[in-house]
């Protein structure tokens, strides 16, 4: 066994961390301006309030990557782009799209809507216990 461990890893491919850290932030960025520039252009041929252009920016954001998740080429497009593309809340939509997907042909019940949350349930679990935690920890501070 350690000697097919000693093989693997001499053929595994090497991650350049620094390029990808790199490749993460511009991508980031780059998601942030498109996400600013939605905004800009929501206000103000719409001339919605910040708040409503941020929740449509949002919404926007959550149907491009569940169809770039459909046709199948988000995750070619995350191998690019690293987490700059994954973190945000599209890595969340594509999460759920692509567990739906996986599991469509099981039907709307047993497969669509029981298998929906099976990667991103996890992150909503913690993401409401963490919550909850820090909001207790603040109420005892004394902060309301």
């Amino acid at each position: 066994m350690d000697r097919y461990k000693e093989i693997a890893d001499l053929h595994k491919a090497k991650e350049n961390r620094i390029y990808n850290s790199f490749v993460s932030f511009i991508c980031g960025g780059v998601m942030g301006f498109l996400a600013e520039l939605i905004i800009e252009c929501l206000m103000n041929w719409f001339k919605l309030s910040r708040t409503d252009s941020s929740i449509y920016m949002i919404v926007i954001f959550i149907f491009i990557s569940c169809l770039f998740t459909s046709l199948g080429f988000f995750d070619k497009l995350v191998t690019k782009f690293k987490c700059g593309l994954i973190i945000p809340i599209t890595g969340f939509a594509h999460s759920v799209m692509s567990s739906s997907l996986d599991a469509k042909n099981e039907g709307l019940i047993y497969g669509i809507g029981s298998n929906m949350f099976k990667l991103a349930g996890s992150v909503i679990v913690y993401g409401v216990v963490s919550a909850f935690i820090l909001g207790l920890i603040r109420y005892l501070i004394g902060g309301v």
